[in-house]
């Protein structure tokens, strides 16, 4: 009885402990490398594949809702190794080690599209599409479930969240401002796999850095004295967790937002503003709130907590587009509108991975049940399904209003429908991601939660 009480009080204590800033940080430049993929892809995948590998706007929209909804499938299966996963290393880490490099790979043969005849670059670009989903989500979903397991204490795992935003706005901003420039200045198809190869090397890098200057905390002795929980009874208690709900139909939301803002704005700098170099200046600024607020945030966090920023400037973000309709075709217009849109990436940036982790708690304090990778590969089920339904929505409008890649002028449809994937639907994209967070209210709870479920380990 003495030993288990000693055991329980060990648990406890490795569960309120939180990392140093020095692994926080080398978890954050884990993070670089991973979005620096999810960037590359997300933002340019679309136009590689249109301008310079020669496929129609229509096979590209099929290709990534279809290869992203096998995404979001693949995710909950790798959630569940996870949770499944017994390593002298954990559960979450021993992905991060062992992925790093197909991951790095598969990325450079991504944008490497061999000049085969349309049916052969087809199959080529749903092959290599649909491997870089499966390593890509055996690195990804080990890294955010790892975030859960490095600490439980509510602060702490907000700090460490911004750490992870810090590496995500930097590692978004070199592939924003820099790739197209330097693609352009090596030259066609060879442009773009550089940049790939570059950014293949550094996922390698990162994931062995990340792998080796963290640890896992939470779960403890405990956890590995537990039986696996069986998926049935993971998922039913997940698709009963209303907060697992609400963030999860957020996270769809928000990356196809996301994936418009990102995925179009190359269309709109080069046939609305008249000048593809555009797009770095206005990938700069979309992210500029999110800059700013890095110097301020950790203050704010702990006065006013998670939910109530994001829904503040969810509620700013609206504002975006309604200013861009001012003079669509004004880069000093559109600029400003960036901006102030750009307040609406702030809580995907610095708060989601966070708030998501929050409500594995949430369902452990509700259900009894724990499943960390689950709770996580199911949110980002979510941003799959949003990175696809974007990217799907580029492809089959530009498609529907006759678009076609590489030539100068395009029909009066098309320019509509880059318009509409740039202004009209994000508009009512961020009134949506507005409502939901107005309906994530766990933060109230959230410290009586952790003090019951620390009460009920001891």
């Amino acid at each position: 009885m003495l030993t288990e009480k000693r055991q329980n009080v060990h648990t406890n204590s490795m569960q309120a402990e939180t990392p140093g800033h020095k692994e926080m940080l080398n978890y954050g430049t884990g993070f670089f490398g991973v979005i620096l993929v999810w960037t590359l892809v997300g933002t340019f995948l679309t136009f590689y594949y249109t301008d310079v590998a020669g496929i129609s706007a229509g096979v590209v929209g099929t290709l990534m809702l279809v290869a992203r909804l096998f995404d979001g499938v693949t995710d909950i299966g790798m959630g569940t190794l996870v949770d499944r996963t017994k390593s002298k290393h954990g559960k979450a880490r021993p992905w991060i080690l062992w992925m790093g490099i197909p991951l790095g790979v598969m990325t450079i043969l991504l944008f490497s599209v061999p000049d085969i005849g349309n049916t052969g670059k087809i199959i080529y670009v749903y092959v290599t599409y649909i491997m870089l989903i499966l390593v890509y989500t055996g690195v990804s979903i080990p890294y955010k479930t790892l975030l859960g397991l490095m600490t439980q204490e509510p602060y702490g795992r907000s700090v460490l969240n911004i750490y992870t935003g810090v590496f995500t706005m930097l590692s978004t901003l070199v592939i924003t401002i820099l790739a197209q420039p330097v693609a352009s200045a090596i030259g066609g198809r060879l442009g773009w796999t550089s940049v790939a190869a570059f950014s293949g090397f550094i996922i390698i890098v990162t994931s062995f850095l990340a792998f080796h200057s963290t640890k896992e905390r939470v779960g403890g002795t405990v956890n590995k004295t537990k039986e696996n929980v069986p998926l049935r009874t993971g998922v039913k208690a997940l698709f009963t967790n209303k907060y697992w709900l609400i963030i999860t139909l957020y996270c769809v939301i928000a990356y196809t937002l996301n994936a418009l803002l990102a995925g179009a704005g190359l269309y709109y700098t080069t046939y609305i503003l008249g000048n593809a170099a555009y797009f770095s200046l206005v990938g700069l600024l979309l992210f500029l709130p999110t800059m700013i607020g890095f110097f301020f945030v950790a203050k704010l966090v702990r006065k006013f907590g998670k939910r109530n920023i994001a829904l503040f400037v969810s509620i700013l973000g609206i504002f975006g587009p309604i200013v861009k309709l001012i003079d669509p075709s004004s880069l000093s217009v559109f600029l400003v509108g960036t901006v102030i849109q750009g307040f609406g990436l702030v809580p995907i940036i610095m708060f989601l991975y966070a708030m998501i982790n929050d409500t594995a708690e949430y369902g452990e304090w509700k259900f009894g049940i724990r499943t960390e990778g689950l709770v996580n590969s199911a949110a980002s089920f979510g941003m799959k399904v949003g990175a696809g339904l974007g990217g799907a929505l580029i492809g089959w409008l530009l498609a529907f209003g006759g678009y076609v890649g590489g030539i100068e002028e395009q029909t009066s449809l098309a320019v509509t429908m880059i318009l509409a994937l740039n202004i009209y639907i994000p508009f009512f994209l961020a009134v949506l991601q507005t409502v939901l967070m107005w309906m994530y209210k766990l933060d109230k709870q959230y410290p009586q939660i952790l003090a019951d479920l620390n009460r009920r380990k001891s």
